[in-house]
């Protein structure tokens, strides 16, 4: 896991050289016949890349991006519009049914498919319109790692070139440089607070729930840690009752407009006793956790969960355990 993750700088500059032609293509294309819908057709840290993508589409086009529960397609049949709309499948395999299925309903329906796919020989990639290979490479490791870092490039990728924003995707081209310096960040202090944890929470907000969200699923796949995320402005609404003298709390609180919020909260949980690990940049003084930042604010969460990656790895290992084989879990998941 950790050898894997290390290498999501070089995957990326293999996705970047070998796709963007191909991302340019695509955006000429939502801009020549703008689509009515867009929808994402994901699972497990796929679906976290899709939030991420929802996140960058719908704050750069002001387009509306819906998370499409799969079982209205492969369990109850329902009869769902495919007309104009733009269905983004993401996957690392491209082997499961019910990532496969509404690909192929919503492409048979008139919508323009695109795959962001690292299988590129999957019955996903053969089933889209638009297959968009990842360049992650083999992923031996059962934790997703470059494959999601890659998932999230891609996913910039295609909002960056259908906006035609060249600074945007300019920016993309410092990815792999900013990914290589996030794995020699220092977060041995999380692993020395969480080695002991059975539960804790993760938080984020806006592009950032992205990493929380993907950050829970790891702890509680490698390192058997019951984490559970959730957005910084959801902590009062019911979840802040767990909070106890001691209890975990990552936040993640990149740049942005959502950070001021996330460090309120961060002082507000010390204060009522929780155990807080805040990652935030550099300038950021209470930071328990330095978090690496991108060419711009927007690409921060690529490079955020590189540094959280190398980290996973080594508080499994510190659990006893071995996060390139999960208990229970295999590398590709087959659903309906």
């Amino acid at each position: 896991m950790h050898q894997e993750a290390c290498s999501s700088a070089a995957a990326v500059s293999a996705q970047l050289a070998a796709q963007g032609l191909r991302f340019a293509d695509l955006g000429a294309c939502l801009r020549a016949q703008p689509p009515a819908s867009v929808l994402t057709i994901a699972r497990g840290s796929s679906d976290h890349a899709a939030a991420y993508a929802a996140y960058l589409i719908m704050s750069r086009t002001g387009r509306l991006v819906t998370s499409l529960p799969m079982s209205l397609l492969t369990l109850q049949h329902a009869p769902l519009n495919a007309s104009k709309a733009l269905a983004i499948a993401i996957s690392q395999s491209g082997q499961s049914p019910d990532v496969v299925e509404p690909m192929r309903y919503f492409r048979s329906g008139g919508a323009t498919t695109v795959a962001l796919v690292n299988d590129v020989n999957s019955t996903l990639a053969q089933q889209a319109e638009w297959c968009m290979p990842l360049h992650a490479g083999a992923e031996l490791s059962v934790a997703a790692t470059k494959s999601f870092i890659t998932s999230l490039v891609a996913s910039a990728q295609l909002a960056g070139h259908w906006q035609n924003d060249a600074d945007f995707i300019a920016a993309l081209n410092d990815l792999p440089a900013a990914l290589q310096a996030a794995t020699q960040i220092d977060w041995s202090e999380a692993i020395e607070v969480l080695t002991p944890a059975i539960n804790m929470m993760v938080v984020g907000r806006g592009s950032g729930y992205t990493v929380a969200l993907e950050a829970a699923l790891k702890f509680k796949e490698t390192c058997a840690i019951q984490a559970e995320a959730f957005s910084g402005a959801e902590i009062k609404h019911g979840p802040m009752a767990l909070i106890d003298e001691g209890y975990p709390l990552l936040i993640f609180a990149p740049r942005g407009p959502a950070q001021a919020g996330l460090l309120a909260l961060a002082e507000e949980m010390r204060d009522r006793g929780a155990r807080v690990l805040l990652a935030a940049p550099a300038d950021v003084a209470q930071r328990n956790l330095t978090l690496p930042t991108a060419p711009i604010a927007e690409l921060d969460p690529i490079v955020a969960i590189q540094a959280f990656y190398c980290m996973a790895a080594k508080l499994s290992l510190a659990r006893g355990m071995n996060p390139d084989q999960p208990r229970h879990l295999s590398k590709v998941t087959k659903t309906h």
